[in-house]
């Protein structure tokens, strides 16, 4: 792929219609069980420079979203288009450029380094893999690395055993940052770090987008993380996108009840105006081998009680979702929530 420069009418990662099913248990020797619909039709898009946080509870896909932009795991259908090129049409050659622009940061530090190799030979194992000799040598490359991330040079031979968790997550953005990197995807970075070590680290990526320009997708389920950090935000839900627009936009007026839900759930300083505010869903997270018909979050759904049968029966037989709205039939209503349940 060779590269270029994205536009301001281009985004710089478009994504359509991105669906992942994993093959379904059951029947004799654990075959011929209903496909497991990690990611289904999810579409996005991320700007040059920009970050797009998705966010939503375990297991409704965001993860799997960021390893399907990563190409570490195929999808079943939908694009994935870098600068309007679709990678699913890459050739080896340009794949591994693809590799050059794209990297990412993982949930868990310690497994995602070699517990044998030094924290330079980590730092260095991506220049090496793209055969890629930068001006004044790999080490050199390395220790300038390793100061961006607030690691000392004496670090350099250490193992991954003799750092704490916010050390070992630095050492996860320097390597992703090795190739200089236009996007890179960000797994629940902070989700495994101390509450006074994960704003170190979102401060870090902060930094480093204003001096790089390197855009971001950044998969949490923290929401205080998210609006913090993001522009815009994704609200996922049993493989698709409930909500997704303007992080001031989607946090400070949502449509689609879920994210409503989610929002009241965030703790507050004041408890009797937490217990005031909670909207709790009914019943269990249906599972992604058989999601509800029509729209997938009506079994849970806090409006249900309010709509006649009519209305029900719809959300039960249509899929709901227009072209930049919220994935619900009555997104006009999810206002009243905060009164009624309050």
């Amino acid at each position: 792929m060779s590269p270029t420069t994205a536009s301001e009418e281009q985004p710089l990662l478009q994504v359509d219609g991105l669906t992942k099913h994993f093959p379904g248990r059951g029947g004799l020797f654990g075959r011929g069980g209903k496909p497991v619909k990690a990611v289904d039709g999810v579409s996005f898009s991320v700007p040059a420079g920009g970050t797009l946080g998705i966010v939503g509870e375990s297991g409704c896909g965001k993860s799997t979203t960021g390893r399907l932009l990563m190409r570490l795991i195929d999808p079943t259908s939908g694009s994935i288009r870098l600068d309007g090129r679709e990678i699913g049409e890459l050739n080896r050659a340009e794949m591994q450029e693809y590799r050059r622009q794209v990297q990412m940061v993982f949930q868990n530090p310690t497994s995602s380094l070699n517990p044998r190799q030094s924290i330079g030979s980590a730092i260095a194992a991506p220049l090496q893999a793209q055969r890629i000799d930068p001006p004044g040598g790999i080490k050199a490359r390395v220790r300038e690395l390793m100061d961006r991330v607030g690691l000392r040079p004496d670090h350099y031979n250490r193992f991954p055993h003799e750092f704490s968790g916010g050390q070992k997550q630095r050492v996860g953005i320097a390597r992703a940052l090795a190739l200089d990197p236009r996007l890179i995807i960000c797994d629940e970075p902070v989700s495994a770090l101390d509450v006074s070590v994960q704003a170190q680290v979102v401060n870090l990526l902060d930094d480093i987008q204003r001096d790089t320009g390197v855009a971001y997708v950044f998969v949490a389920h923290d929401l205080s993380v998210v609006r913090h950090f993001a522009d815009r935000v994704a609200v996922m839900y049993l493989g698709r996108i409930m909500e997704s627009g303007p992080t001031r936009d989607v946090f400070g007026a949502p449509r689609h009840p879920y994210t409503k839900a989610l929002l009241s759930a965030v703790p507050q300083a004041d408890p009797d105006a937490e217990r005031g505010r909670r909207i709790r869903l009914s019943g269990d997270l249906p599972t992604p081998a058989d999601p509800p018909s029509g729209c997938v979050f009506r079994t849970r759904c806090p409006l249900r009680p309010q709509l006649e049968e009519g209305e029900q029966r719809r959300c039960a037989g249509e899929v709901p979702g227009g072209e930049g709205g919220p994935a619900c039939h009555f997104p006009d209503r999810t206002s009243v929530l905060a009164t009624e349940l309050a």
